[in-house]
């Protein structure tokens, strides 16, 4: 076994809003939770608290990683996942205690893994039965908007979610495609694009959507302009260039919010992979008249799908070229579903190296793709069978969680909305790590291992440490 040690450094000075008491980390309790491979831990609490002895100056041939409470970076806004057409068909063939099983592990901070974000489809999406949207076609004026298609799976599913939440759910929606009669292709499949003599008529049903959810009692934080506007896509797609995205923000779709009432709505812009994201920013940014309108950038991470590695510099380039524009993951998943990789490990680890690298520079949310899936990782009505964190098989009643769903909540369970995020610096990568302050003063650091041995750390703190053992191919939150 390779002994390895890690330290955490914590220095600095921080005050609450709450109550302005200092941080003093003498006589803390590190409580450590640790999922790990080959073992029955699941975000498992150790059996017996930590307490800190003296130690000195760490030496050159440690691991460690400093941490800095006083150094506070972004506020994080939420975690969670989408509520599609797939996830609430699938829930609905599940039995009652499955169905609050399923609610509980998501939503109930204490008893899952509590989420606090959701992302919804505008119509449909690939994850569907199939495809549809809120008019009949050719209907220009929307005269026959409705959303009753909605109403027999997903928008229970979505208030059951938000009940479960604690009414502390917050909810932003997506497009796949406009009406087929809307396009150039005359298709809601295969890419296409928006026709002009269109614009105003499909901005004028973004507010069609937000009114006809909030009327069904769901509130709507805010919208993305067009997910994926550079995949042509044998499902629902639509392609926009930089300037035509920009050029439909500014023209139509921002003012048509602002006269509807919804300026208050926030807008996402980009919501598709890290390759393009500064020249797709910079495009939408760099036009002030665009820029007014836009709250955020969002991204994939399906750009290493086709043979590249993760971006994670471009999302560091973004946040520091533009600081004050929000930075959002919108959408991953682990695509090719296979019924015999459920349990595969890479899962949750992937899951582990984009979430810290993401939050790590710069992010202020992360929202999941689909937060459930059947048996066969549908329905999709185009045969994109993917993997999402918990399925459920229809033919058993039973729910399969996979390792990304304990890698999810080894943050979204600690690192609560109005966290900030803190100074957390690796002197080796055996470890990958990232921390966070929450608003009650608690801290909670989390450190993934993609090792195949145990490291042993000392969790130091102030000139005092406390012995801890990182199991091979895992990943462990520790609060105080």
């Amino acid at each position: 076994m390779k002994k390895i040690s890690l330290i955490l450094l914590l220095s600095g000075t921080v005050l609450f809003a709450q109550n302005k008491k200092q941080y003093n980390p003498d006589g803390k309790k590190v409580t450590v939770y640790t999922t790990a491979e080959n073992t029955q831990l699941r975000i498992s609490p150790a059996a017996s608290t930590l307490s800190f002895a003296p130690y000195s100056q760490p030496t050159e041939g440690e691991v460690s990683i400093f941490v800095n409470p006083g150094q506070t970076f972004q506020t994080v806004m939420g975690i969670g996942g989408a509520i599609t057409d797939a996830s609430a068909e699938t829930f609905a063939k599940l039995s009652p205690k499955a169905q609050q099983q399923f609610l509980d592990a998501y939503y109930d901070a204490n008893k899952g893994i509590g989420y606090t974000l959701a992302r919804t489809t505008i119509h449909s999406s690939d994850f569907a039965s199939g495809s549809y949207t809120y008019v009949e076609e050719g209907d220009k004026d929307l005269k026959t908007f409705r959303v009753d298609h909605d109403k027999q799976f997903r928008i229970p599913l979505i208030k059951k979610a938000i009940t479960a939440a604690g009414d502390k759910l917050t909810m932003y929606a997506s497009p796949w495609s406009p009406p087929a009669f809307m396009k150039t292709n005359g298709s809601m499949l295969k890419g296409g694009k928006l026709k002009p003599e269109f614009y105003q008529s499909w901005a004028n049903y973004y507010t069609k959507f937000i009114n006809a959810y909030e009327k069904e009692g769901i509130p709507i934080w805010g919208i993305s302009i067009q997910n994926e506007p550079m995949a042509t896509q044998v499902w629902e797609s639509c392609i926009y260039t930089g300037e035509e995205e920009r050029d439909f923000l500014k023209n139509y779709l921002g003012p048509t919010m602002k006269k509807a009432g919804y300026g208050n709505k926030k807008i996402i812009a980009w919501d598709h992979n890290r390759d393009m994201l500064y020249q797709r920013t910079s495009t939408m940014l760099d036009d002030p008249e665009a820029a007014k309108y836009v709250w955020g950038i969002g991204f994939h991470w399906y750009e290493n799908w086709s043979g590249g590695e993760n971006m994670f510099d471009n999302v560091k380039l973004v946040h520091e070229a533009y600081p004050n524009t929000n930075l959002i993951f919108t959408e991953g998943c682990k695509e090719k579903f296979d019924i015999n990789r459920i349990n595969d490990w890479k899962l949750g680890e992937m899951y582990g190296t984009n979430m810290i690298n993401d939050f790590n520079n710069g992010l202020v949310a992360w929202t999941d793709w689909n937060i459930l899936l059947d048996e066969t990782g549908g329905p999709n009505h185009v045969k994109n069978l993917c993997f999402a964190p918990v399925h459920g098989n229809t033919k058993t009643g039973e729910l399969m969680f996979t390792n990304s769903y304990y890698y999810i909540g080894h943050i979204s369970k600690f690192v609560r909305p109005g966290a900030k995020r803190i100074a957390c610096s690796p002197s080796r990568s055996a470890l990958e790590a990232t921390a966070f302050i929450n608003t009650d003063g608690k801290v909670a650091v989390i450190v993934m291992n993609k090792g195949n041995e145990k490291v042993e750390y000392n969790l130091w703190i102030q000139g005092k440490a406390t012995k801890v053992e990182s199991p091979a191919h895992s990943i462990q939150t520790l609060v105080f």
